[in-house]
């Protein structure tokens, strides 16, 4: 990102679509501190970094010993 480059925030019902989870989940997920979020009034917005590095975190890589 650049020096003139804002980040982009993502409102609550726009992360719940992209994860295709309820508001409630992404809600959930914020309070517990798993994903970041600022509060904007009575609202929250998710940096899509913050998105990005919240789904980062939980990619799963199959350790199987295959057949």
């Amino acid at each position: 990102m650049t020096e003139n480059q804002r980040p982009r925030y993502l409102t609550v019902a726009e992360v719940a679509h992209d994860m295709r989870v309820s508001t409630m989940t992404v809600y959930r997920l914020i309070k517990s501190g798993e994903l970041g979020a600022v509060r904007v009034g009575k609202s929250y917005r998710i940096r899509v970094a913050d998105l990005d590095k919240f789904l980062d975190s939980r990619y799963v890589r199959e350790t199987g010993t295959g057949e």
